[in-house]
């Protein structure tokens, strides 16, 4: 993945003039290539795994799939696809739902065009994006939700390295990238992230930057 790559996106959601108004906004891009769109759930599931785009553009309820239910299915087959929910809900409980099951971000459709381009093209470099107008609501309820659960420590229960490798992972740095900033190797990385999971009570690295956004390290 250079800079410059052509990045490939399916955009899914059930309203006509909707989704082709995201088309014509991402088609303004020279970086972005919409190469497939679907009305539906399980149609964008069908171009998913025909054509395994590079970030798949998503809606959270349409027919016969939910985008959650999307994302879902491309873990479980391994792809290398990106998901980006675009939606009108601001629930958190959507939100966070759909970043626990491996969402690299969510976006409202209030979002304003050159944004939403720069919100597919982080997700594809490997940044989690969260509105704006959500963040600070999704904050708020991941904090309640920690402070409910004795498993979670927080982030001050972090050591001075693995809140630079945290940190490192919100600017979305991959592992090897990681490893090459802080002058470790990819298996000390990978040792960090353990301890950082294990410390905050979540299962990824995604929950992790996200209770990061909560929290501030």
């Amino acid at each position: 993945m250079t800079q410059d790559s052509t990045i490939k996106v399916i955009v899914a959601d059930d309203h006509a003039v909707v989704r082709q108004g995201i088309t014509r906004i991402l088609g303004t891009s020279d970086r972005i290539e919409v190469i497939g769109e679907a009305e539906s759930g399980d149609e964008a599931w069908l171009l998913i795994k025909d054509m395994v785009p590079d970030v798949a553009l998503l809606d959270i309820r349409m027919p016969t799939m939910t985008g959650i239910e999307i994302i879902k299915s491309i873990n479980a087959a391994g792809l290398q696809t990106k998901s980006l929910i675009l939606t009108n809900y601001d629930n958190p409980d959507y939100i966070l739902e759909a970043i626990s099951e491996g969402a690299h971000g969510y976006i409202l459709k209030a979002i304003d065009p050159n944004s939403l381009i720069k919100s597919v093209i982080a997700v594809y470099e490997g940044e989690v994006v969260l509105d704006p107008e959500v963040a600070s609501l999704v904050a708020k309820t991941w904090r309640e939700r920690n402070s409910r659960s004795s498993a979670t420590m927080g982030i001050s229960s972090l050591t001075i390295r693995e809140k630079e490798t945290l940190k490192l992972a919100c600017d979305g740095l991959r592992n090897r990238e990681i490893s090459d900033e802080m002058g470790i190797s990819v298996r000390t990385v990978e040792g960090h992230f353990n301890r950082i999971f294990s410390k905050l009570g979540v299962s990824s690295r995604t929950e992790a930057v996200l209770q990061a956004v909560s929290e501030p390290i």
